[in-house]
Parts: C-alpha cells; structure tokens; sequence
C-alpha cells in the first residue's frame, strides 16, 4: 500500500474516540504542548540564541527521524523528549562528579565493551537503577503513546520535517561561532554540548580508534623500562608549567625590558623555542602531550577531550617512568584537583600525589609564583628529611593568566617594559610584560633558594610555556575584540610558538636538542635525558624520529613514521586507543 492510500485510512483509524486513543486534534495539541515547553526549557538553559534554536532543531529533527520509522509524530516526540531528558541528567550527574558534560562518544567509550558497562554499573548502583526505570518507563508510555497516536502523517511529509528542522540547527549552530575549548564545562549547555559532539564522534568510530595510526606496524612491539639502574645517584627533577608564557623577544616590533631575558635561556645561555598546540587556552592540550609523549593533533576534533577519554589508557608517560626509577611523585596544582576532571587523569598516570588550591590554602587560583614554589620547597624539605628517595615535583604556575586588564599583584614593583613601551605596546602587552617580569624574578627566587636550602642536592629544572597569551593577538594580526578560539592560526604559526629551558644545579646536563625548534610531545623525552635517565624502547624510538623529523612531530615530513610509532605504542599495550 502506498503511503498516500495509508494516510487516506488514517481518520477512520485513529480520528475517533476509539478506547485509549487521541483524537487528531489532541494528540497534535500535545505535540504543541510539548515542542512549547521544550522551547521555554531551551531558552533558559541553553544560553546563547544560537544554542537553544540549536537544541530545539535538533530535538524536532530526532522526532522527525521516529516519525519517519513510524508515522507517528507524538510517539516521535515521546522518544525525542525522553532522549532530552536523559541527556540533561546524564550531564548534570556528570558534571557533579567529573566536572564535565555528557559527550556522544560517552556512549561508545563507557559501553563499548560488557566489562565497562558493568564497572559503570556496579560503581553507580543508584544511577544505573534510575537509568534503567526511565527507560522502562519510556517503554510503557511508548507502547501506550504509539496505540493512542492520532497525529499520523506519511513518511514524506516526516522527512521534510526532518530536512526542515536539521537545516535550522546548522543555520543555528553556525551564528554560535567557533566552539569554545571550554564548552564541554559549562553547565547552561548540557543538550547543545552533547548533540554538537556528534560529528567528531561518528568520525571516530569510522576511525575505529582515537589516535590515528598505521593499520599495521614495522617492527616489534615495545618493550618495558626494564632496570632504571645510573651510575650515580638520580637528581632530583622539577618540571614547571609556567601559564601563559612566551618570550617577548619573538615579537621584534614589542618594547620589553631585556633583563628578564635569561628567564627564558636554558643552562647554555640559549633560549630554545618550543612548538606548541593550542593557543590562549586549553592548558590540559600541551600537558597532556608534555606528560604522555604524543601531538594531540593525533586525535582530530577528539583532540580538546583527551585527558577525559585517556584516562587509565596511556601507559609510560613520563610520571609512570620516574616511578619506575624509584622517584615519589608530587603534583602542586593551583585549581581544584577536580577542574575539567584532571586529577582523574593525571592519577591513573601516576601523579597521585596532587596538592591543589585547597591543599595550598590559596586564596585564589591566580597567586603569584611564589606562592606555589614555595609549597613546594616545604615539601621538599619534609620530603629530604624523612625519605632518599629522588624527588619528581610538577608545579604549575598562574601569573601569566589572562585577563590583562587589570594589575596583577599592584603592590609588587615590576615593568617589564622597554623605552616608550606605553606609546609601542597595546595595554594589555604592557601588563602582560609586568607579569613576566614577576615570574622571573620568583624563578629566580625558587633557583636560590634550593642553592641555599638544599646545597647538596642535585636538580634538574625543566621549565615550558603551555601556550601563548591572548596578549599577543594583535601582534598576530588578530582583532582587539577577539577570543583565543576566534584566532585562525596555522599549525605552524608564530602563535604557537613559546619556549622550554632546562637548567641545573648540581648536575651536568647533556646538550639540548639541536633541532630549530622543538615540538611539545618531546619534552618528555627531553627531561628523561637532562635527568640522564634510561630510555625505554618508545622513548628511544621518540628519539630517533625526533633528529629525523628535526624536531616536529605531528608536522613531521615522514607522516608514516609517526603513523607506525602510534600504530607500535597501541600494540604494545602503552596506549589503548578505544
């Protein structure tokens, strides 16, 4: 029968009152009642415009999909309401608890396999539950709902609706502009989140794993760290995350106060730069590749939730190695241990011990260096008193966060800038310029007072910049008024440009990489050496494409090689790219 001739028998069947069935009328008038209350619903939590036409669009588009399958568009509105509101409580308990929102590929990496789904299970027992009744619930009214469902139209007629409502939600999702890298976190934006994290989702799964890599790999898999034996006795290592810092010096039209240069300058008095991949923001981004040794680039649009979705899946980042050379390992951290769900990350790769804001006693999650190197001096002290074990200390910084409109710390007397500094430098530039003046003067402090604290002891000091400040968007030719993610910026671009400095103290360090400039997922492998400890087959293996890529990593010319060192960390069981 074709669908026109079915809809022609449509009023006799459902048009009456029939026992438990809706009228036409009413059931389209409950459909009404419910897209209105949807539309009210998206209007207060789904901020901004486009978001909640957004979510509206394609709440009716995924009605619009039952009701083609079924030609009943109340029972179509049913399943597409009941999806939202599972979704919103899926996000909200989330983000309670992981300080994240419900992503698509939550229901590939927590369900694609029986044993997860039932940890899932067993460690949420009331959530599980509650899961569960809501979808027996949605049953129930489901078969009730489809009997009684006067609003019957052709298939059609459903897929114009369908077409019509997926076209509002582009046109809808393209005046929100560049997605934020902080959207998986805000929590007006549970729905919109989830369905614009689709896309990226169904390109995984066609990928068939997160991290690109070869199909097949040449040579054996890794091996472990076997023995972590030196010759001599193991220095201690701290490796800084300094917020926001790039040297002024790669922006030749800036006025800055020269002084502050050697704060850059590793233990051979020459400033190595360093090539990042994000810019502004997404500070997680260059600490994940700094901790796990590859390019988040390796995980497409993935690529801003890796820390979530590589939890307990990376093995041999550089943590688990300095624990398996006998180092303890401490994290002094100047947010919430729960901020964006890092402290679940960094834990399962072995940095378990973290002192953050809390801990800390900070009053804000903005002190000055200072502050935090100080902590971590304390610790140390308890640390050498107490244990002969060597020391791992990652220390992470915050005084060249944005904004910069305002003075930081106004009591400290510092300029960083140069002659004429207030007539050359946008403002902003010239507060940003004050800040790294503070920085290199409480790294200096810190370098001192292990010199007078600890005179014995032996030290490497990493230092890198996370990422570029939006301070410098001007200078990249970007608009005043614009926001980190509104900055085009090509992989290889001055914007990802920053630096790394390695310096010692009672220690001699090998020389430097000899590359022009060297890619985040190295310094790891850079630490490893300064600290002249073994290498691992992988790290060995970061090595030599390190010297034949010159120093790049996702950029590299020899794309393959990359390809099959991922394709050789998954089948070693050092990554678990599903």
């Amino acid at each position: 029968m074709s669908d026109s001739a079915a809809l022609k028998s449509v009023p006799a069947l459902t048009a009456q009152d029939r026992k438990g069935g809706f009228s036409t009328r009413v059931s389209w008038l409950l459909v009404a009642s419910i897209f209105a209350t949807l539309t009210f619903f998206f209007w207060l939590n789904e901020w901004p415009e486009g978001n909640w036409i957004f979510s509206l669009a394609i709440t009716g588009a995924v009605a619009a999909v039952f009701a083609i399958l079924t030609r009943r568009v109340l029972f179509g509105t049913l399943l597409a309401t009941s999806q939202v509101i599972i979704v919103c409580v899926a996000a909200k308990v989330k983000l309670q608890m992981m300080d994240m929102l419900v992503h698509a590929y939550d229901l590939f990496f927590y369900f694609h396999s029986l044993s997860t789904a039932t940890f899932l299970a067993t460690s949420y027992p009331i959530y599980t539950f509650s899961l569960l009744g809501t979808f027996v619930l949605t049953t129930v009214l489901g078969i009730i709902v489809y009997k009684a469902d006067g609003a019957v139209v052709s298939r059609w007629q459903a897929t114009a609706a369908f077409i019509l409502f997926s076209l509002v939600g582009v046109v809808a999702l393209e005046t929100t502009g560049e997605r934020r890298h902080m959207h998986l976190y805000y929590s007006n934006r549970f729905l919109s989140t989830y369905y614009g994290s689709w896309p990226e989702t169904i390109r995984t799964v066609m990928r068939g794993q997160l991290m690109e890599a070869a199909d097949k790999a040449l040579g054996k898999p890794f091996a472990g760290i076997g023995t972590c034996a030196t010759p001599q006795k193991k220095p201690h290592v701290i490796l800084i995350h300094q917020e926001s810092m790039a040297p002024p010096s790669l922006f030749p039209g800036l006025s800055y106060d020269p002084s502050m240069m050697p704060f850059f300058k590793s233990h051979d008095g020459k400033l190595h730069k360093l090539r990042v991949e994000t810019y502004g923001g997404a500070s997680w981004l260059t600490e994940f590749s700094v901790l796990a040794g590859v390019s988040t680039y390796s995980f497409g649009s993935m690529r801003q939730f890796v820390q979530a979705f590589m939890e307990g899946k990376v093995k041999e980042t550089i943590p688990q190695v300095m624990l398996d050379c006998g180092y303890r390992n401490v994290l002094f951290y100047p947010m919430m241990k729960n901020f964006v769900s890092n402290a679940r990350f960094y834990e399962s790769i072995g940095l378990k011990e973290i002192f953050d804001m809390k801990d800390q006693k900070a009053a804000t999650t903005t002190e000055r260096d200072r502050f935090y190197y100080s902590n971590a001096l304390d610790e140390m002290q308890r640390h050498f008193s107490t244990s002969e074990k060597p020391l791992f200390t990652f220390i992470q910084t915050m005084s060249g966060h944005w904004p910069y409109d305002y003075k930081y710390f106004p009591e400290v007397n510092a300029d960083g800038g140069g002659p004429g500094a207030d007539k050359i430098n946008h403002a902003e530039m010239n507060e940003y310029l004050r800040r790294i003046k503070i920085a290199s003067g409480d790294y200096s402090w810190l370098k001192d007072e292990l010199k007078r604290r600890f005179p014995k002891e032996s030290f490497v000091i990493v230092n890198y910049g996370d990422h570029q400040p939006t301070a410098t968007r001007m200078l990249l030719g970007a608009s005043e008024m614009a926001e980190a993610e509104d900055i085009k910026l090509k992989s290889d671009g001055l914007g990802f440009h920053t630096y790394y400095s390695i310096e010692t103290q009672n220690w001699r360090a090998p020389a430097l990489p000899n590359v022009p400039i060297l890619d985040v997922p190295y310094i790891g492998l850079a630490l490893l050496e300064a600290a002249r400890l073994p290498l691992t087959d992988a790290f060995q293996e970061r090595k030599r494409l390190m010297l034949a890529c010159q120093g790049r990593y996702h950029s590299c010319t020899d794309k393959d090689a990359i390809l099959i060192f991922h394709r050789r960390l998954i089948d070693s069981g050092i990554m678990d790219s599903r």
